[in-house]
């Protein structure tokens, strides 16, 4: 006696659709694994949960990769390409900040200046001039933690050198 139809639909229940996904999910690798010994056929079956949980089932004598490649060969889609031009955008982005923060460099250090215009070499000399002030800013705090922090240490030494007279 078989089993009743079910209506294909989600499941609402969050534990039942789980239990269910486990369940199928164990049955779908099974047949995965019956169709590569049985036909000799190369299998790659990737799943992610709802959760987030990945499973993948490999035919023994290949990888995910060499097949997916078999599959834009077939089809004759590229699924690498976005990837790729992303990455390559992503590139050529990061070069040019690169480039930039370079040349930056170089004319804080007073070198590659011709090219400046007027405004840029007086947007160059005011950055200059907070630069240095933020320098000294924080070479006085230092000098002023260190000056107090000796004035502490000499008057410990004299309180202390009073107590043992």
């Amino acid at each position: 006696m078989g089993r009743g139809k079910i209506e294909i639909k989600k499941i609402e229940n969050p534990t039942n659709r789980q239990v269910t996904y486990s369940k199928r999910r164990t049955g779908i690798m099974k047949k995965a694994k019956e169709l590569t010994v049985l036909c000799d056929a190369e299998v790659s079956l990737i799943m992610f949960s709802s959760t987030g949980k990945f499973s993948e089932y490999c035919s023994p004598l290949s990888d995910t990769k060499t097949i997916f490649d078999r599959y834009q060969q077939v089809s004759g889609i590229n699924l690498w390409s976005a990837q790729y031009e992303k990455m390559q955008n992503t590139l050529n982005h990061l070069r040019e900040i690169n480039q930039n923060l370079r040349r930056e460099i170089r004319q804080r250090m007073g070198e590659d200046l011709d090219s400046l215009g007027i405004h840029e070499l007086r947007g160059l000399e005011q950055n200059l001039d907070e630069a240095l002030k933020v320098v000294r800013h924080r070479k006085y705090h230092v000098i002023t933690t260190q000056t107090d922090t000796y004035k502490k240490k000499m008057h410990l030494k004299s309180a202390l050198d009073h107590l043992l007279k």
